[in-house]
C-alpha cells in the first residue's frame, strides 16, 4: 500500500513541478526531458537487473552453503544467554526462542528467504503466550524492533549494486555498514528496554553489548586515526578479508558436515538467478518514478531546501543528496534502494553521497513494512510503543551511518 502511493506520488509531484517550470519559468523542453528520461531508467534498470545475475547467484549459493552447514544454529547457540535476559516474558525452552534466533541469525546472515517465515513463526507463537490478543506483549515488541533496527553482518545486495554501478571497490562500504548497524540495533534494544524496564545492566547483558561496544570503539578509534590514504588500503584489506574469510568458513564448515558444497551452492544460486530475474519489473517501476522526480526538478528542489536548512546550521552539507533514501527508508525498502541507485547513476557510485546512501540503505530497514507485516500477521492492533521505539531505532543508524560515512570517505 504505501509503495503504491509513493509511486503515484512521485508521479504527481514531478507532473507538477514541471508544470510549474513551463508556465512559470517557461522551460519548454522539460516535458521531453522527463520523457526521455522515462526511457534511459526503464534501460538502466533492466542493465542493472541483468548484471545482478552473477553477483546474486553467487552469494545466494555461499549462502546456502552456509545455511546447510549449520552456521545459523551456531549464531543461534552463540548469542542465546543474551536473548533469554531480553525477553523475560517468554518461559525457558519455549520454541519461540527458538524461532527467533534462528529468525536474528538468517537476517545477520542476509539470508531474506528464509528470515521472514522464521518471523513470521516466532510471531505465531509468541502469540499464543499473549492474554490480550490485539495488544502487542512486550515480547513481540522488542522483537520487532530488534527486526527493524536492520542488524546485518554480510550487506551483500548492496555491494553488488555498488560493483554493477561502476565501483573501484564495492566492498568498501562493508565496514562502515557494520558499524552503522550497530549503532541503530544497540539504540533500538536501549530505548525498547527503557520502555519495558529491562535491566541492561545485568552480568550477561553487560558482557555481550560491552564486547560488541569494545570492538565497535576500537575499530573507529582505530579507523579515524589513520591518514586518509592509509585508511583507505586498511579499509580495502580488511573488508576483503573479511568478506573473502566468511566463503572460507561457510565452506569449510560445510564440507566438514559433509555437505555436497557444490550441489548445495547450485541449489542456492537458482535462486540467486530467479531473484535477480524478478526483481526486473520493481526496479523498472522505481527507478522510473525516482528518474521522473529528478528530471523535473523535484529531488533537486528537496536537496537544495535540506542543503540550506543544514547549511544554515553551520554543518558540512555534501551528505545531504543522501537523505532522500533516508527518509524513503521507512516507508520502502524498493523505494530506498532506488533512489540509492539512482544517486550512483547520477553522482557516481564512489562519490561521498552515493557511500552515504549505500551506509544509510545497509543500517536501516523497512519499519513501517515490518510493523504491518508481523503485526498485521498475528492480528495485533494496538502495538503501543513498538513505532516509537523502532523509528528511533532508525534515526540512530541514519544518523550513525552519515557520521561513520564522514570518517571513512570524506
Amino acid at each position: 500500500m504505501a509503495l503504491n502511493v509513493i509511486w503515484f506520488g512521485f508521479f504527481l509531484i514531478a507532473f507538477v513541478v514541471a508544470l510549474v517550470r513551463l508556465l512559470v519559468f517557461h522551460d519548454y523542453d522539460i516535458f521531453q526531458k522527463i520523457v526521455s528520461g522515462t526511457f534511459d531508467s526503464a534501460k538502466t534498470a533492466a542493465e542493472i537487473s541483468l548484471g545482478l545475475i552473477g553477483l546474486m547467484a553467487f552469494w545466494l549459493g555461499i549462502m546456502k552453503i552456509g545455511e546447510k552447514g549449520g552456521l545459523i544454529a551456531m549464531f543461534s547457540k552463540a548469542v542465546s544467554p543474551l536473548f533469554h535476559k531480553l525477553f523475560p516474558g517468554i518461559p525457558k525452552n519455549h520454541p519461540a526462542y527458538g524461532s527467533i534466533l534462528m529468525n536474528f541469525s538468517a537476517n545477520m546472515l542476509g539470508l531474506d528467504n528464509a528470515a521472514t517465515p522464521l518471523g513470521l513463526k516466532a510471531m505465531k507463537e509468541l502469540q499464543e503466550l499473549n492474554p490480550e490478543k490485539e495488544t502487542a506483549t512486550d515480547a513481540q515488541i522488542m522483537f520487532l524492533v530488534l527486526n527493524a533496527s536492520s542488524l546485518t553482518l554480510l550487506p551483500v545486495t548492496i555491494m553488488a549494486y555498488r560493483k554493477e554501478a561502476g565501483a573501484l571497490d564495492p566492498s568498501d562500504v562493508f565496514i562502515p555498514i557494520l558499524l552503522a548497524t550497530f549503532f541503530s540495533t544497540l539504540a533500538g534494544l536501549v530505548i525498547t528496554a527503557l520502555y519495558q524496564r529491562i535491566n541492561l545492566l545485568q552480568r550477561v547483558v553487560v558482557l555481550y553489548l560491552g564486547g560488541l561496544a569494545a570492538v565497535v570503539g576500537a575499530a573507529l578509534y582505530f579507523f579515524s586515526n589513520l591518514p586518509e590514504a592509509q585508511m583507505s588500503i586498511a579499509t580495502k584489506v580488511i573488508s576483503n578479508v573479511m568478506l573473502f574469510g566468511v566463503i572460507i568458513a561457510f565452506v569449510s564448515v560445510a564440507f566438514y558436515r559433509k555437505v555436497n558444497v557444490f550441489e548445495t551452492f547450485i541449489e542456492g544460486a537458482k535462486e540467486g538467478f530467479e531473484v535477480a530475474i524478478k526483481i526486473i519489473p520493481y526496479l523498472v517501476g522505481i527507478l522510473v518514478a525516482v528518474g521522473v522526480m529528478r528530471n523535473s526538478g523535484a529531488l533537486d528542489f528537496i536537496t537544495q531546501g535540506l542543503s540550506w536548512v543544514f547549511g544554515l546550521l553551520g554543518m558540512n552539507t555534501d551528505f545531504v543528496p543522501a537523505l532522500p533514501v533516508a527518509l524513503m527508508k521507512p516507508l520502502s525498502g524498493s523505494g530506498a534502494r532506488g533512489m540509492m541507485i539512482e544517486l550512483m547513476e547520477t553522482s557516481g557510485a564512489d562519490s561521498f553521497a552515493s557511500r552515504v546512501a549505500c551506509v544509510i540503505q545497509g543500517s536501516t530497514e523497512t519499519t513501517f513494512y515490518v510493523l504491518a507485516v508481523y503485526f498485521g500477521s498475528v492480528a495485533v492492533k494496538r502495538t503501543r510503543h513498538a513505532v516509537p521505539a523502532a523509528l528511533l531505532a532508525e534515526l540512530a543508524g541514519v544518523i550513525a551511518a552519515i557520521i561513520i560515512a564522514y570518517i571513512f570517505f570524506h
